[in-house]
């Protein structure tokens, strides 16, 4: 036992005391803050752009306050949810929200080089210049706007600087199709403002369900272990997919360097497998506690009430224990295969080959836990349940909606059963592709479980 406790202390140093090692921790929390708010940041930070409208035609008369009166009217609907935002103790966050989703024009007058020059060559070299990124600012646009109407529908021609600004035309889109339906419904007797009501109403329906933890009304309460249930299972992909890889990484480097001849004359095959996988096992759980801790510490500052509402998810009825006891089992039956197979690797091209049919093996429960969130109890997500290697992914999905607990202790069973099968094997295939150079195959690996 001390020489597995040695094996696994100088796995997890080799790693924890690298510098990389907690700048990729680090990272992935970082990146996905950054993920999230750089999108936002650059469209908070975009500039307001110059835009002019020119009705080209007295058929075109009343299209330009069209536009003018809907660009008033989203300034002043995002004012009221900044409003509304303070009012509930958001002033910042409903700042932030309007800088972004507001809309980033301001009309101007059309220059007169534009408005008296004819349609065609001479205008289009009127807007060349006013439209140039080179032309003085106090005289440079954004956009042109041509608005007129055809057999009295409204139309328009946008001119803009860049090729790829859709904004300006996606808003008079917008503006022109808003007016026009409601002159229609005028000319039809049809008050606009009713139908904006009609089409703003939204019914309202709530769920109700017996196992509700109200006995009731579903509340997010009630759907929180499903969220919980489908995360469980896709942190443990990840954790199989980053540890069990350093684990192969680790064994096969050591092979090539003939450090694990070394290790098998001061410890046996089963001690320097369960003493990698022990060190690995605590290296990915470094990675969750730092992972937890900073969104736990997110969340708990952003929203403590639901914050508090997971904690009593997890404890309810031992769901946390759950969660451990799939993690444990899927992370030992899929590390100590990875150990395996390293042991048989020499170079990286080696290790690819063989990752290929287990990565098709662990597709298959990334695809089914997305049903298990709203079917759990489908036919071929409870079948799929009962084989072991897909067994923590999907259970750890389906546990929030309390199967059977039959189905619980005997998918326990088999998982746990497969896992020490696992080890057995791994251990003696471990300790044959540790001393052998040989290339891994049915028969290698045959000869090596059977000890021919």
């Amino acid at each position: 036992m001390k020489r597995t406790l040695l094996i696994a202390r100088r796995e997890y140093v080799a790693y924890a005391k690298t510098v990389g090692f907690w700048l990729s921790l680090l990272a992935f929390p970082m990146f996905a803050v950054l993920g999230g708010g750089i999108p936002l940041l650059i469209r908070s930070a975009e500039p307001v752009k110059t835009v002019a409208l020119v009705e080209e035609s007295p058929a075109a008369t009343g299209l330009a306050a069209e536009v003018r009166t809907a660009l008033e009217e989203e300034k002043a609907r995002l004012a009221e949810k900044v409003q509304e935002a303070a009012q509930k103790g958001q002033g910042a966050a409903g700042r932030a929200a309007a800088s972004i989703a507001g809309p980033k024009m301001r009309l101007v007058e059309a220059p007169a080089s534009i408005t008296v020059a004819p349609a065609g060559p001479a205008r289009e070299a009127a807007l060349r210049e006013t439209l140039d990124k080179a032309a003085p600012k106090d005289r440079r646009l954004d956009a042109v706007v041509f608005l007129n109407r055809v057999e009295g529908k409204p139309q328009a021609q946008v001119w803009t600087a860049r090729t790829t600004d859709n904004d300006v035309e996606g808003f008079v889109r917008d503006a022109l199709r808003r007016g026009y339906r409601d002159q229609a419904l005028t000319a039809a007797g049809v008050a606009p403002a009713l139908v904006e009501e009609i089409e703003a109403f939204k019914p309202e329906v709530k769920a109700f369900s017996p196992d509700a933890a109200s006995g009731g009304e579903v509340s997010m309460r009630d759907r929180i272990p499903s969220f919980i249930g489908l995360g469980a299972g896709f942190l443990l992909w990840s954790l199989v997919i980053t540890g069990a890889s350093i684990l192969l990484n680790s064994v096969m480097e050591e092979k090539s360097n003939k450090i694990l001849e070394v290790l098998l004359s001061s410890a046996s095959a089963s001690e320097i497998l369960t003493g990698k996988v022990l060190g690995v096992a605590l290296l990915t759980l470094t990675v969750l506690a730092v992972w937890a801790g900073i969104g736990s510490s997110v969340l708990v500052s952003a929203s403590p009430e639901t914050a508090a509402t997971i904690g009593q998810v997890l404890l309810d009825g031992g769901l946390v224990f759950y969660f451990i006891a799939y993690m444990v089992g899927g992370y030992l039956m899929y590390a100590v295969l990875f150990a395996a197979i390293g042991a048989f690797c020499e170079t990286p091209r080696d290790a690819q080959t063989l990752m290929g049919p287990i990565m098709m093996i662990l597709v298959v429960p990334i695809l089914v836990m997305q049903m298990a969130l709203t079917s759990p109890d489908a036919p071929v997500v409870k079948v799929l349940s009962w084989i072991p290697f897909f067994t923590p992914f999907l259970m750890s999905a389906r546990a929030p909606s309390d199967p059977p607990l039959i189905e619980i202790v005997l998918t326990l069973v088999g998982m746990f059963a497969t896992a020490v099968l696992m080890v057995w094997i791994a251990g003696r295939a471990f300790r044959a592709g540790a001393l052998s150079d040989v290339k891994l195959s049915w028969k290698t690996f045959g000869r090596a479980v059977t000890g021919r």
